[in-house]
């Protein structure tokens, strides 16, 4: 593969800083602190510039919150100048590293998604139902991945794919934050660890749009591995979740400790406790979903998520807390969600729900 060059120059275009703001400010062009940057956009986009021209942009500071869908995430976001930067650098750099991940990586990338890597997952379900011997699934997980990415690992992995410098330092300044420690110690929960007990030297943070970048290139190196190395075929990977499919067990326990040592050995990270090797009879829980050859639901913790959203919106809406807009939005992503599986008792829930509500006024 060819290295990518001169891209340092295309970042720093006016006309794709102009097109990161655009990015950047949908769906939050209302708020105050981007209704202040694009009142004086011209000055302020071309203040970007020349700090980066010059080599003198340092990020900002992180701003800290806790999300607790799909389960407890601590979020760390900078202010809009600096998602400004982010989305220029994801512009020109991401569409190069996309075109090479391998077709079943799934996450933060367009025209693939979560729905997308259910339907393949469920397809490879149907062939190998259909073959006479039994299929198991090794699934993967990462422990604590956007925590502990290893900054000189990845650093590493930049300077081989990107022959620009000046890019390549932009990036490693962002990555190497003078302000914020974003690691955690091997087995320690973000919301249980001390601000000063933070790693400098591993971690990115979730919410920034390069770590999503970051999050897929770092993890590209296992994908070659496994498809060119062990000669996967039902491999598919949804960011750090993996599942793999093949008809004899102790070749998934071997596969298993391969792929083990080669993230300890070149990536620095360890598998968790939700590794396992099971029938794919069984189903297999898959961002979200627990999929069968025949079928797919929710799970069930997931399921219970739904109910309890709906309830609580349900209650806003009726005491004034929500607007009518608002709820409807809430709503159809719900039915978004439960479109894509076997969902009829819990439609059949939450309709009863409905016409209980309506009932009572």
């Amino acid at each position: 593969m060819k290295t990518i060059k001169n891209i340092f120059e295309k970042v720093v275009d006016f006309e794709n800083l102009y097109q990161a703001w655009e990015s950047a400010r949908q769906g939050k062009r209302y708020r105050e602190e981007v209704m202040q940057f694009s009142e004086n956009l011209e000055s302020n986009l071309i203040e970007i510039q020349n700090h980066l021209l010059y080599g003198t942009y340092r990020a900002g500071s992180y701003r800290q919150f806790y999300v607790y869908e799909p389960k407890k995430r601590l979020i760390m976001a900078l202010p809009f100048r600096d998602r400004v930067v982010q989305w220029a650098i994801y512009r020109q750099l991401f569409p190069i590293f996309d075109k090479q991940f391998i077709m079943d990586s799934y996450a933060c990338r367009e025209g693939k998604g979560a729905h997308k890597a259910v339907d393949r997952l469920q397809y490879w379900l149907r062939q190998t139902d259909r073959k006479p011997k039994r299929y198991y699934y090794l699934k993967l997980d990462i422990a604590k991945y956007f925590y502990r990415v290893d900054h000189e690992v990845l650093i590493k992995i930049l300077r081989r794919k990107i022959s620009d410098t000046k890019i390549v330092d932009l990036l490693a300044m962002i990555i190497n934050s003078e302000e914020t420690k974003f690691g955690l110690p091997v087995g320690v929960e973000p919301d249980l660890c001390d601000p000063s007990d933070r790693l400098a030297e591993v971690g990115m943070p979730i919410g920034n749009l390069t770590s999503q970048m970051f999050a897929n290139l770092y993890l590209h190196e296992l994908d070659i591995f496994a498809k060119h190395k062990l000669g996967l075929h039902y491999y598919i990977r949804y960011m750090d979740d993996i599942i793999i499919l093949h008809h004899e067990k102790k070749y998934l326990a071997m596969v298993k400790n391969e792929i083990e040592t080669f993230l300890f050995d070149n990536l620095r990270l360890q598998l968790n406790k939700k590794t396992a090797i099971r029938p794919c009879s069984m189903g297999i829980e898959f961002v979200g979903y627990r999929i069968w050859a025949t079928h797919r639901k929710l799970k069930k913790k997931t399921a219970l998520k739904i109910k309890r959203a709906v309830k609580s919106i349900k209650d806003k809406r009726e005491s004034g807390a929500m607007t009518e807009e608002s709820f409807e939005r809430r709503i159809a992503s719900y039915k978004g969600v439960l479109c894509h599986c076997n969902s009829y008792g819990l439609r059949k829930e939450l309709n009863k729900m409905f016409r209980q509500n309506a009932k009572d006024e």
